[in-house]
């Protein structure tokens, strides 16, 4: 057998076996039930998930990794633990968007990103930009985020805080809500 073959056999099977995994679900097998699902019910979860999506021209989108992503059947939202993304968005420098849980609305419309809620990103000059909150609502296919709590924005000239934001992340606009107060460097 050629080396070429030894390396690549192992991994078709491999994939052979996760294909019928997914193909024959072991529910199949069971009597149905009719008794109601519990609310709150986790139908399924995965551990130390990771996930790599690439844009249609081939550059790299996000990878995301979480310590447990898990599924709720009655209101399909996913639970996310430990979160943590990087946003390339073809870019060669990422948002790296971080947070204690978060919550995956059905279709993916809405991410909730909730505690310990932190964005940073380092410009091509090496210049950092830290936003941390609480909690950051986002929604994927607007490109847009927003929150009601208090921000906090550290970037290379200064530190502006803020309760409330909406972010335009096309058009790279933030509107701080109220409460707006700011300490900057005069270079």
């Amino acid at each position: 057998m050629n080396r070429t073959l030894r390396i690549f056999l192992p991994l078709a099977a491999a994939l052979l076996a996760a294909i019928g995994y997914w193909n024959i679900r072991p529910e199949s097998f069971m009597e149905q039930s009719t008794a109601p699902a519990a609310e709150g019910a986790i139908d399924f979860y995965v551990e130390n998930a990771r996930t790599v999506q690439f844009q249609p021209d081939g550059k790299l989108h996000y990878k995301l990794t979480a310590e447990r992503v898990e599924h709720l059947r009655s209101s399909d939202i996913t639970l996310l633990s430990r979160p943590d993304l990087l946003l390339y968005r073809g870019s060669t420098y990422p948002w790296h968007v971080q947070s204690s849980r978060g919550e995956v609305s059905p279709g993916g419309a809405q991410v909730d990103l909730i505690d310990a809620v932190r964005v940073a990103r380092t410009d091509a000059k090496g210049r950092p930009t830290i936003l941390t909150t609480s909690r950051l609502s986002v929604f994927p296919e607007r490109e847009y985020a927003e929150t009601a709590q208090p921000v906090r924005i550290e970037a290379a000239n200064g530190i502006t805080t803020a309760t409330g934001m909406q972010a335009y992340l096309n058009e790279s606009r933030m509107l701080l809500k109220s409460n707006v107060r700011g300490q900057h460097e005069v270079r």
